[in-house]
Order: C-alpha cells, then sequence, then structure tokens
C-alpha cells in the first residue's frame, strides 16, 4: 500500500503530458534509480518493474550469499544467516534477491521521488515544447492575448503554451485586448533554465513575407516569388515580387482588383502602405522601380561603393524621400544601394550649411531628417508640409523661409 501514494499519478502525467510508455517508463526508471544510488550507493544490481497503467512498482535488490562475518559490501553481499531468513535452503555463493519496499527508503525519500518524477514530467514536456517551437520559427502563428504587461503581451495558444509578444515586437498601432488572437512569426525560441522562451513578431519584414505566402494563391504555389521584403513598422513597407511565369504580372497579382488582394495584408499591419514592385536584375530600373511613386530622370550608379546618384525634377523630391524620409531609406535597403538624391539645376543650389551663423545648426538638422538640406529644397515645400514633415514649428519655418530668401534669391 505504501507505493499507492506515489505511483497513483503515473497514468495522470501519462494522460495529461501526452507521454508515450516507452518515454515514461524510461523516467521513472531514472527517477527511481537516483533514489537509490542516494540511499545505497549504487544502483547496479537492483531491479526495477514498472507498469505506468496499473500503477505497479517492484525494486528487487540482488546481492551475493557470503559466509557468515565476511560481508564487505553490504549492498552486493549478504550474510549467510541473512539470506536463510529470506529461504531456508540458500548457500554461500549463490544468487538473493529481496524486494524493496518504497517505505525501506524512508519517508524523505518518497517526497524526493514524487519531486523529481513532477521535476523530469515538466523538463520533458518542456523540451518537446521547445522542439515543437524551434521547428517553427519563420512561420505565421496565432495565440490568444492571456494577460498585458508594460513591456509584453503574454499569449496562450490552443495547448497553453505561452508565448511573449515583446513591446518592440509590436506594431506601433497595435492595440489588443485580453481574448483577442494576435497572429506574428515565431521569431525565436530560446531555453531559459529549463523553460522554453517563445518570442512572436509583428515587426519582421519575414511576417509581412509569409503574409504574402498566405494571403496570395499564387505565392503559396510558388509561381510569384517574393525577393526582397523592407518594412518601418506600421508606416511603410516595400516588396519586390517575381514571376517564372511571363503570362502573370506579379504586381498585380498581388494587388489585386482594386487592392483587394492587399488590403487584408495593410489592415493586419495597422495600414501599413505597402509599395508592391517588380523585381529585375537592371538596377537602374530596379532602383527607380524602388523610387516610386517619384519619377527618376536619370542615375549614376557607383557599382564598387554601393552608391547611386538620381536626378529629379524638383517636384518629385519629395515624393522621392517620402514622409520623415521613409521612402528614399526602404528603397535604399530594398536595393542595396546607399541613394543620394539631386535636383535638376541643383549647381544652382546651396547647401543649407552655407547658412549656419544665421541658422541654428540644430534646426538645419531637423530640416536634414526630412530630406530638406538645400535652399531650393525648403523653398520649394509649403510651409504647412513643413510643420508635418518636421518637429518644427510655423514660426521658426517661417523665419527659416525669411532668411533664405533674402540671401539665396537675390
Amino acid at each position: 500500500m505504501e507505493n499507492l501514494a506515489l505511483i497513483d499519478s503515473f497514468s495522470e502525467f501519462k494522460d495529461d503530458k501526452l507521454i508515450d510508455r516507452v518515454t515514461l517508463m524510461a523516467i521513472l526508471e531514472d527517477v527511481f534509480r537516483n533514489a537509490l544510488k542516494k540511499k545505497f550507493g549504487d544502483d547496479d544490481n537492483f531491479d526495477i518493474i514498472i507498469n505506468p497503467d496499473k500503477g505497479d512498482l517492484e525494486i528487487w535488490r540482488n546481492r551475493v550469499v557470503v559466509a557468515d562475518g565476511e560481508v564487505e559490501e553490504p549492498n552486493q553481499e549478504i550474510s549467510l544467516s541473512e539470506a536463510r531468513k529470506i529461504e531456508p535452503d540458500f548457500e554461500v555463493g549463490e544468487d538473493v534477491s529481496e524486494e524493496v519496499k518504497l517505505i525501506d527508503l524512508g519517508r524523505r525519500a518518497i517526497l524526493a521521488l514524487r519531486q523529481n518524477l513532477i521535476s523530469k514530467i515538466h523538463e520533458h514536456d518542456n523540451t518537446n515544447i521547445y522542439k515543437q517551437f524551434k521547428d517553427l520559427i519563420g512561420d505565421i502563428y496565432t495565440a490568444e492575448v492571456h494577460h498585458i504587461r508594460h513591456r509584453a503581451i503574454i499569449l496562450l495558444d490552443d495547448e497553453g503554451n505561452e508565448i511573449v509578444l515583446p513591446k518592440e515586437k509590436q506594431i506601433p498601432s497595435d492595440f489588443f485586448r485580453k481574448g483577442d488572437n494576435v497572429r506574428g512569426i515565431i521569431e525565436n525560441v530560446e531555453l531559459k533554465g529549463s523553460k522554453p522562451a517563445i518570442i512572436m513578431s509583428r515587426t519582421s519584414p519575414l511576417f509581412l513575407e509569409k503574409l504574402f505566402e498566405q494571403e496570395i494563391p499564387e505565392v503559396f504555389d510558388g509561381l510569384i516569388s517574393v525577393k526582397n521584403v523592407v518594412r518601418i513598422p506600421g508606416e511603410k513597407a516595400k516588396v519586390a515580387v517575381d514571376s517564372y511565369d511571363d503570362r502573370i504580372d506579379p504586381v498585380g497579382a498581388c494587388v489585386g482588383m482594386k487592392g483587394s488582394r492587399i488590403h487584408g495584408i495593410v489592415r493586419e499591419l495597422g495600414n501599413e502602405n505597402i509599395d508592391v514592385i517588380n523585381y529585375t536584375n537592371n538596377l537602374q530600373l530596379y532602383i527607380t522601380r524602388a523610387l516610386s511613386p517619384a519619377k527618376v530622370t536619370s542615375i549614376k550608379i557607383d557599382e564598387e561603393n554601393k552608391r547611386a546618384e538620381v536626378i529629379l525634377k524638383p517636384e518629385e523630391v519629395s515624393k522621392a524621400i517620402g514622409r520623415g524620409g521613409h521612402n528614399i531609406r526602404l528603397a535604399g535597403q530594398l536595393t542595396g544601394y546607399e541613394i543620394d538624391v539631386f535636383r535638376e539645376g541643383a549647381e544652382e543650389d546651396v547647401e543649407l550649411t552655407e547658412f549656419s551663423d544665421e541658422i541654428d545648426r540644430w534646426i538645419i538638422d531637423e530640416l536634414s531628417k526630412a530630406g530638406l538640406d538645400t535652399a531650393k529644397s525648403v523653398l520649394e515645400q509649403d510651409v504647412e508640409d513643413l510643420v508635418k514633415r518636421t518637429d518644427l514649428e510655423e514660426e521658426t519655418i517661417n523665419e527659416v523661409i525669411r532668411i533664405l530668401r533674402e540671401e539665396f534669391e537675390e
């Protein structure tokens, strides 16, 4: 009866954790052998017989009979008189098998056994979860918001596995409540101690690529390939696509009629503005397409230094740079080239840094962040547009424009 308190839980563990019979037997034997080593110093001469389905457990210690007074290894040898208490016809040199009851190990040992068993089961469970999610890295996964912390959202999947969506892996406009379903990619899985830490991301370019695979049949079927994806999460993205079938327009297939196909992806990403462009090996054409919606006049490429000088009409410059410089930054990341924008007639232009005696350096830096680094580039803009594109006050911008007009236009 003393075995029952410990082994009642065998089937419970097996059912709850879905551990196969062979694995459970191995875990149980390992736990008991560790206990025997602590108690007797060695476990080589013990046989452990376990039936986890029925909760049966037998432990047998095998010893050799030696003459009375000649026992040197009590765990390996038994005196003749002790052996004959078990069976009266034992002789010196014979093997004796004696059952060891759990109660013989002591109450503390039994409590430690149970705790060790629970620990081993959890360890096995965690290892399985780690392996399962390691294979899912880079795949889209859906889980439910369990609770919201300051720096992360904790999600639970259908099997109760905990998944972490850190603040920095969330799109800035993301807002979730408890019970909401959240989609993202499994970005990383780490073992912290014995517990797996599963990290989800919604900001990774790979998430956008996988959404294309999920939402656009031609991408899923391999008729259209996604060559490259770059993103500023929640703001803007550029996706280069190519088709192996000349009859398929890859951009048209991805966008759909009136944007019907890409609309679901845009909505999933918090209305992120997605430019889909045709990939090409023609570098000049690729850079031109990457800078859309701006229309490029000419390009000069320095392949050695991975730089491209792009000439545009003045009215196209702001389109090429984009709000906050997003468009030109993403075009550079997509093509792998650092892109410098020049206006037609730029030889008549003057760098803003030439006005540093009259305009504070921090103001010049703020304008430069918005891609406005010459006098003409500032004067070509509306005041209202400059307020939107920079952190400058309208009064400050008007003063800058006054200085530039006085010094530059005269």
